[in-house]
């Protein structure tokens, strides 16, 4: 049936994507996207006309989810008639909310999204929102996914969801119990992403140290995350793999250990803190204190040097004193990282922490995020300074922007020469020599010769 539906239209239709969110949504949007492109869709950007519009909703924080009328609206001045489709986290966790929204067409929730192209027989406008969602116990099964063609990194999925319960976060609602995709897709989908000549692999889930339970429907662990990165590290033609966000208290030391030796894993890691206050730790239900995180953090420096670290952090969380907030930011400063992922804390419905007292003032919160972005800017500044004069390998990225090419550095430092179409998606040596005015770093070429 769906066949006759696609091949009954006079021309091609189009098809545009709009991401929000984290690096998992990335790779679900692109294996939606073909999907659509499987039973005969045109992809397009955003900015373009298109038939119709899937934007992939993320409700982490409350901005997020301001963000998803105003886009849109955009959609609909490019086509005032084109079909619209939410999906991803807000969709599940308030899809009659979205409904409402005008020009919305359809919502679908955790289990149905990766089924869009059953829903699209109809193209004709709705008056409200239809609505295909499930309750989150329902969303037990596992959907590979990666992203592909759209930057010169791909985003592999390994694994979905979350048993933890920290009390400030919803994603547990929106995504589910703690899945993984088995180990043999895997290597499978690696393995495709790099015969397609992509450079870079960064390994992304919810919980991705939590890899391994209900890899096979179960809620034992078939494989650790140490077992995957070993297996992923013997996959022939990978130039780099990258750990995205992993949690403190799974991050081991024999997984830091191989990394220091592998063939493709890259030395950066990205850390979540949330706090730098045990008080506040135990407040979040997080599953560590901070001399867990100081360990990690140590550890990773005496093995690997150079390494870049990043670092989550929340602040305004309610019972969040001066004092609490003073002792995160004097922890930070005296830690070995390298930048920080700064989140203002925001209240979320059908959370512990959003009926906890002592809520900090919105000013208040707005005043801490700004010094502790203020921090981020000193740490990536003396990071950077301290590889300087060192040879790094960089692979460059595939925009122009304003006439530079960028590129990143196996520990995620950010270099810049004037654009050269050429260099997209090569690797080269080149030694780091001074930081620019815009925080990047230009380099002397120690390898001009392109390696693709």
């Amino acid at each position: 049936m769906q066949s006759r539906i696609y091949q009954s239209m006079h021309t091609q239709k189009k098809v545009a994507f709009y991401t929000l969110g984290c690096k998992l949504n990335f790779s679900e949007t692109s294996t939606i996207a073909r999907n659509f492109t499987d039973v005969g869709f045109e992809r397009v950007g955003f900015e373009e006309v298109a038939d119709i519009y899937v934007i992939n909703t993320c409700s982490v924080t409350e901005n997020a989810d301001k963000r998803f009328k105003s886009i849109v609206k955009n959609a609909l001045k490019k086509n005032d008639d084109a079909f619209l489709i939410a999906v991803g986290c807000y969709a599940q966790l308030k899809p009659e909310e979205l409904a409402n929204v005008g020009g919305v067409d359809l919502v679908l929730g955790a289990t149905e999204k990766f089924k869009v192209t059953d829903y699209i027989n109809d193209l004709s406008k709705n008056d409200m929102g239809e609505v295909h969602s499930c309750e989150i116990s329902e969303a037990d099964f596992y959907v590979g996914s990666y992203s592909i063609g759209d930057r010169t990194r791909a985003f592999l999925k390994v694994q979905d969801g979350c048993d933890y319960k920290c009390t400030y976060c919803t994603i547990p609602l929106a995504r589910g119990i703690s899945r993984s995709d088995t180990l043999e897709n895997v290597l499978k989908n690696a393995k495709e992403i790099s015969e397609k000549g992509i450079q870079e692999i960064v390994l992304t889930g919810v919980n991705i140290g939590d890899y391994g339970k209900g890899e096979f429907g179960n809620k034992k662990h078939e494989h650790t995350f140490f077992e995957l990165v070993q297996a992923l590290d013997k996959v022939e033609g990978i130039k780099r793999l990258r750990i995205s966000s992993i949690e403190p208290n799974l991050l081991k030391d024999e997984t830091i250990d191989f990394v220091a030796h592998s063939n493709s894993f890259v030395p950066h890691f990205h850390i979540p803190l949330q706090s730098g206050s045990n008080t506040l730790l135990k407040l979040m239900k997080r599953r560590y204190l901070k001399q867990v995180y100081t360990d990690r953090v140590q550890h990773i420096k005496k093995r690997m040097p150079n390494a870049c670290i990043g670092v989550d952090v929340i602040v305004g969380f309610p019972g969040e004193t001066d004092a609490l907030f003073l002792e995160t930011y004097q922890y930070l400063n005296e830690l070995d990282i390298s930048y920080l992922h700064v989140f203002t804390y925001s209240e979320r419905p059908n959370t512990e922490a959003a009926e906890m007292g002592q809520i900090v003032p919105l000013k208040t919160r707005k005043k801490r995020s700004k010094m502790l972005r203020g921090l981020s800017v000193k740490k990536r500044r003396a990071f950077y300074e301290s590889q300087l004069n060192t040879p790094q390998t960089v692979l460059f990225e595939n925009e122009n922007k304003e006439g530079y090419i960028h590129g990143f550095t196996e520990n995620y430092v950010k270099v810049k020469t004037p654009w050269n179409p050429a260099l997209v998606n090569t690797t080269h040596r080149v030694e780091l020599s001074k930081i620019d005015e815009d925080g990047t770093v230009r380099f002397d070429w120690l390898e001009p010769t392109l390696t693709k």
